[in-house]
């Protein structure tokens, strides 16, 4: 029998996982057992991993590492079109899509739920959009994508400029999570709403100006921020939770709502359910970026859809 095989993302967490994995590894082998192990190399190498460890009879394939890991190895298994399950050992920045699936942080009752826990099967999303080599791709999604705000936020993370903020000493692990803050208090004070088309299912096109725009399989982003706080894994509908023109001071003020799932009764936030969303920009000339699980991949004009039922994922 083909032993399980753990995808390891060792630049997750800014480089914290490289650091950690031999104790996870030793956490592993004492609570779950006997595992393989592989390393990805760079961008989209998660999912060429997960998709050769299915398609070659893999039955559990581990991502260890955030939540844009943890897409990737979803992915390969989605597109291997064979019944491999996902597990997920809890690393990076965000971890988001693991508090949903009510996963514990300590890599030693991670390792548990890995062995003894149940297979569930949830739904995943389709989303079309514009690569960035003006390109049509389609991505399977598990958690959230999201345009607006949260894109800026990304990049400014990913390029390091919201690091000038955090004190050298600080841990690398916490460092991570203080640029993402201040990455997005940064972006929320310079942010200008933007204005899309949008068609959910069979409705009417209608025009939106927006700060931050979400369609969510799962409850949390950005760092536990429950942003659709009613999403279920199993229910054949995704969450659109669309912000509107709100200040700066209003965004920040609100900010705890958006930590407790308390925001959807604010006059400016709308929530919806649907099973495909259609989104472009008003103006054809502008760019829209949006993001998948917390990775940037390209921009508007995109179509996300509702799989229901594709993936089966080990829970506790």
């Amino acid at each position: 029998m083909t032993l399980p095989l753990v995808i390891v993302n060792p630049a997750s967490g800014d480089g914290a996982t490289r650091e950690v994995w031999p104790k996870f590894a030793s956490d592993l082998r004492t609570h779950f057992g006997p595992f393989t192990v592989a390393f990805t190399e760079g961008v989209g190498h998660g999912r060429q991993l997960a998709a050769e460890a299915a398609k070659a009879g893999t039955k559990l394939i581990i991502a260890c590492g955030g939540d844009g890991t943890i897409s990737e190895v979803a992915n390969g298994i989605l597109e291997s079109n064979q019944e491999a399950e996902l597990g997920v050992l809890p690393g990076g920045t965000g971890s988001d899509f693991r508090r949903t699936l009510r996963l514990p942080t300590n890599t030693a009752a991670a390792a548990r739920a890995l062995r003894d826990g149940h297979t569930r099967v949830i739904d995943v999303a389709r989303v079309t959009f514009v690569n960035d080599n003006g390109e049509r791709e389609t991505r399977f999604f598990v958690n959230v994508a999201s345009f607006g705000m949260s894109t800026e936020v990304l990049s400014r993370t990913a390029s390091g400029e919201s690091k000038k903020w955090i004190p050298a000493f600080a841990p690398r692990k916490l460092g991570s999570k203080l640029s993402y803050a201040a990455a997005t208090l940064q972006t929320t004070l310079a942010a200008s709403p933007i204005e899309v088309q949008i068609q959910l299912d069979e409705q009417a096109e209608r025009r939106l100006r927006v700060a931050e725009f979400c369609v969510a399989n799962a409850r949390y982003y950005g760092g536990a921020m429950k942003i659709a706080p009613d999403a279920k894994l199993d229910d054949g509908f995704l969450d659109v939770v669309s912000i509107g023109d709100a200040s700066s001071f209003r965004i920040l003020s609100n900010a705890p709502r958006l930590y407790f799932g308390a925001h959807l009764r604010m006059d400016e936030v709308n929530h919806a359910l649907a099973k495909q969303i259609v989104a472009r920009p008003l103006r054809k000339d502008e760019v829209v970026r949006i993001e998948l699980d917390g990775e940037v991949v390209g921009r508007l004009p995109a179509t996300f859809q509702i799989v229901p039922l594709a993936l089966r994922v080990r829970c506790p």
